[in-house]
């Protein structure tokens, strides 16, 4: 199992039914640690900033004081491991993990043009109603590069609906006739 899985795992374990909570702060203070210039790594740099993260707490008073405390030592104990390089895969299979466990599908939409409210809606209807999901979460990006069109991925589902992907394959099948 990969690092990021089996930190995932530690902070999902730890926190229980307070993991959604936890992940909301653990995303406010992560964003804040980021921006720490210099090594950030080793015990006494791990206490140092365990310091900090206690006094700028403000930024999450709507979490419970075990939840910080648990976020606050989580964050630390990444510092002090020489691993919080890894926060942004970490943030992203605990949320993967969580939205498992209440089963949220999340569904990435690239296109080249921003998508109309409606049919967002419309899409994640139809998903929820295909795969029996309870939940469906639409990340959406804007990708210029695509020309036109779409891409979708669900789960392992993948549609490349998009004029860049339709002139790739184009591409590919002229060039395996030549």
């Amino acid at each position: 199992m990969p690092r990021d899985n089996r930190w995932a795992v530690v902070f999902i374990s730890v926190l229980g039914e307070n993991a959604q909570e936890g992940l909301s702060c653990l995303k406010a203070l992560a964003g804040p640690v980021k921006t720490v210039s210099g090594a950030l790594f080793g015990y006494s740099a791990a206490r140092r900033l365990e310091k900090l993260l206690r006094e700028s707490v403000s930024a999450v008073q709507n979490s419970g004081g075990i939840v910080v405390e648990y976020v606050i030592r989580f964050i630390t104990l990444l510092v002090e491991k020489n691993q919080f390089k890894y926060i942004d895969l970490i943030l992203q299979r605990i949320e993967e993990r969580i939205d498992g466990r209440n089963g949220t599908l999340t569904v990435i939409f690239e296109s080249a043009a921003p998508m109309d409210g409606v049919l967002e809606e419309e899409l994640k209807t139809r998903i929820a109603r295909q795969t029996g999901a309870v939940n469906v979460k639409m990340k959406t990006r804007l990708v210029p590069d695509l020309l036109g069109g779409y891409r979708l991925r669900v789960g392992g589902f993948y549609v490349d609906a998009s004029v860049k992907g339709q002139m790739e394959k184009m591409q590919a099948e002229l060039e395996a006739v030549l």
